[in-house]
């Protein structure tokens, strides 16, 4: 996904990028760097001019002041088309500048000439400038400011000066400065150090400014350039892989290509999400805007240097040479990281603040305000809802299946065949009411399958009792030799009078023991391509035949199963769509498998376990900052997805991004929690789970987090392993060639 989620926004987004194709092609990027045509001169003769017409440098300019009167959510979009096109010049530092100055109070004749195109500007986001206060409140300025971004070219410069022990904004006329060009990393855009000698009156310090509030903006306007660089660097790389050629294949087929190209659009859409966010919350005036900014900076910045270096090594050779736009592109993202971790006017660095935000209790919760105008749809809702709580136990889930409450986003009348606001209204009614839907486990995999694939007479016969949570549900699809690779499954079913026998082994199959039911496939005919001739049963585990040995897993406790089919047998009516077919049919269920483990997975090892922790070791590092933006990061692709559904857009396959960042994301808490238990992490790891992140002492629990840290090894195999998240990501988001099928075996 980019920045824009709405329609509106994506217009404006649509819009910029024909203004790119008309005013600022590659060739002109190319020749700014070159230096054979003047980047700055280009951008104060014609491209500040035509921004202006087409009112993007005053996007978030009040319309008192010469602007559009958006927000800093409308800026963000279009910096970042821009930024995708490598535009040169001063955009970025002016509108920088007039996002400072609108934040401030009293500015609006410094902020008409800059919306209109007629002025540039800069921000000096670090400056060694201290003052005195002369009696009529006018500052004696001196210092510098080194590698302000736009400086050469600006016309007005705002920089934070130190009188006392206070910090002042001031806006001071570049005439009035000295300024030198400064060689930039960035060829396609100045650096310049500011030598301050001058005295700014009242009306030039910019009152109700704070330095943490310019440190945030900046967190916006440069991470908005930053996932407009990495998705360029994502594209770049999938398309060339996409058409050169290696071994006889595109290198797109190649795993180790695929799953590079697959983690830069992971961490351009962690990016994008944290972005959006920090971008919403300061045009809405957030109480927790700060955290929201930090996240973005935190992950933004790093999401642009990361994939230009991978998108380099993805080219190869050609992406290594000048000639190439590669290098500008990395060029420009290393100055963003650099100038962004400038701009904190506090100790330590973006990601130690969000730590210390986390640990001290100040974190930023994601939530969807839903639209108003419900209440037609929303009082049917409560008033049933209201008459289920005051059932319990099986009564309750009774009513609860037979509404269609427990999957409302399923067809009647198995569910509700809920949209995607009735699906949050319901939401939200039920946790108001104290309802709580137990989970199916493995059911709610099954459900879907049957309602698309199944008979009336299964449908009939299944999907009630599973509702009501009277059949607990296993899966039986891994085998030893077919992990993953569910095509490779060698599970042979035999037709026989009336059904068929099933003989093979299964593997790691949670609740084996437990389960009344379960769903399998197996091969029903060798001869035909591996992914046909499989076939869709439903299999009763208390059949004759059916044998569940427990498997210890890494922790020494038994979560999974090996089962053993001998000769079961599996009547007709337990066959789930055609013969020979029954692939499609367990895609379905995997594809539901993916979307639940996505939101699923912690078992404590959460953010709110690591604080625990944090707070008792009084760590604030960037580890623990990181691992806090990350998960934000998670929580927001979700919310995002919701509100493309909301709008009748397909969300994309967030499901197995999220997946993808979920689990690691559960290890890393855990491996950064057993570190920081110390030498208690070689005490013997717990076995049955009990205890929690401290122990009696306080202290972190060197064998819980030991035992954590066995245990999340199975979150990136379970579900679909990393490697194979990485391959659906590259195919079906990036396009990029499937794997190819295996050679087919002689006989």
């Amino acid at each position: 996904m980019a920045l824009a989620l709405t329609d509106d926004h994506a217009q404006l987004a649509a819009s910029v990028r024909a203004w790119v194709e008309r005013n600022s092609p590659p060739d002109s990027v190319r020749a700014a760097a070159d230096g054979s045509d003047s980047g700055t001169a280009r951008y104060r003769d014609a491209l500040a001019p035509s921004l202006a017409d087409q009112g993007l440098l005053g996007l978030h300019v009040p319309e008192a002041d010469g602007g559009q009167g958006f927000g800093l959510q409308e800026l963000a979009i279009a910096v970042e088309e821009l930024g995708r096109a490598l535009v040169p010049g001063g955009f970025v530092p002016t509108v920088l500048a007039s996002a400072a100055l609108v934040a401030s109070s009293g500015t609006g004749k410094l902020l008409m000439p800059l919306a209109d195109g007629s002025r540039n500007a800069a921000v000096a986001l670090e400056a060694e400038l201290m003052a005195n206060t002369q009696p009529d409140g006018t500052l004696v300025v001196s210092g510098t400011a080194d590698l302000v971004l736009g400086a050469p070219d600006a016309d007005l410069v705002i920089m934070p000066v130190r009188p006392e022990n206070d910090t002042v904004w001031v806006a001071v006329d570049a005439a009035s400065l000295e300024i030198t060009s400064v060689d930039s990393l960035d060829l396609t855009r100045e650096i310049g150090r500011v030598t301050v000698d001058v005295l700014v009156p009242p009306d030039r310090q910019l009152t109700g400014l704070e330095a943490e509030s310019v440190a945030n903006l900046a967190a916006v306007v440069l991470g908005a350039e930053a996932v407009g660089i990495a998705d360029w660097a994502v594209q770049t790389a999938a398309e060339y892989a996409k058409i050169r050629h290696q071994f006889g294949r595109p290198i797109g087929q190649f795993q180790a290509v695929k799953h590079r190209c697959a983690r830069m659009l992971v961490a351009t859409e962690q990016a994008a999400a944290a972005v959006w966010d920090a971008a919403r919350a300061i045009d809405a005036g957030d109480d927790d805007l700060d955290v929201a900014a930090a996240a973005a900076a935190v992950l933004a910045a790093d999401a642009a240097v990361s994939c230009a270096h991978e998108c380099i090594q993805v080219l190869g050779g050609i992406g290594y040479t000048w000639e190439h736009e590669a290098h500008l592109y990395y060029r420009r993202a290393m100055t963003l990281r650099a100038l962004l971790g400038s701009a904190v006017p506090w100790d330590g660095s973006w990601k130690e603040r969000l730590a210390g935000f986390a640990v001290d209790g100040f974190t930023r919760r994601v939530r969807l305000e839903l639209p108003g105008g419900n209440d037609d749809l929303r009082a049917p809702i409560r008033a049933q809802l209201e008459d289920i709580a005051r059932l319990q136990g099986r009564e309750r889930n009774a009513a609860l299946a037979a509404g269609g409450w427990v999957l409302p986003h399923m067809p009647r009348p198995w569910g509700r065949a809920a949209d995607a606001l009735e699906q949050l209204l319901i939401d939200e009614e039920m946790r108001a009411a104290g309802i709580h839907v137990p989970g199916l486990a493995i059911g709610a995999w099954v459900v879907p399958a049957l309602i698309q694939y199944g008979t009336p007479e299964q449908q009939q016969r299944f999907l009630p009792p599973t509702l009501r949570l009277d059949y607990l549900w296993c899966q039986l699809f891994s085998e030893p030799g077919a992990g993953s690779d569910l095509a490779g499954l060698t599970t042979r079913a035999e037709r026989v009078d009336g059904g068929w026998r099933i003989t093979g082994q299964k593997i790691w199959t949670s609740l084996a023991q437990h389960a009344a039911w379960a769903i399998c496939i197996a091969r029903t005919d060798p001869s035909q391509p591996r992914h046909d001739g499989i076939s869709y049963f439903l299999l009763d585990m208390h059949s004759p035949g059916v044998e569940v040995r427990p498997l210890r897993d890494i922790t020494g406790d038994a979560n999974f199963n090996q089962v053993f089919l001998d000769g079961v047998f599996v009547p007709d009516d337990c066959v789930v769509g055609e013969i020979n077919k029954g692939w499609r049919i367990a895609r379905t269920t995997l594809a539901n498998e993916r979307v639940s483990l996505a939101g699923s997975w912690t078992f404590g090892n959460g953010v709110a376990e690591l604080l625990q922790v944090a707070k008792a070791t009084h760590e604030r590092g960037p580890r623990i900052g990181e691992l806090v933006a990350q998960d934000q990061a998670i929580s927001l692709l979700a919310l995002r997805a919701t509100m493309k559904q909301l709008s009748g857009t397909e969300p994309g396959a967030t499901g197995s991004v999220r997946k993808l960042l979920s689990m690691r994301h559960a290890q890393e808490i855990a491996e950064l929690c057993w570190e920081l238990s110390g030498a208690a992490g070689a005490a013997g790891a717990l076995r049955d789970g009990r205890g929690g992140a401290l122990d009696a002492e306080g202290q972190p629990s060197g064998p819980h987090w030991a035992r954590q840290v066995l245990m999340t090894e199975a979150f990136t195999i379970g579900g679909g392993t990393t490697d194979i998240q990485l391959n659906i990501i590259a195919e079906r988001i990036l396009g990029l060639p499937r794997d190819p099928e295996p050679p087919a075996a002689d006989g």
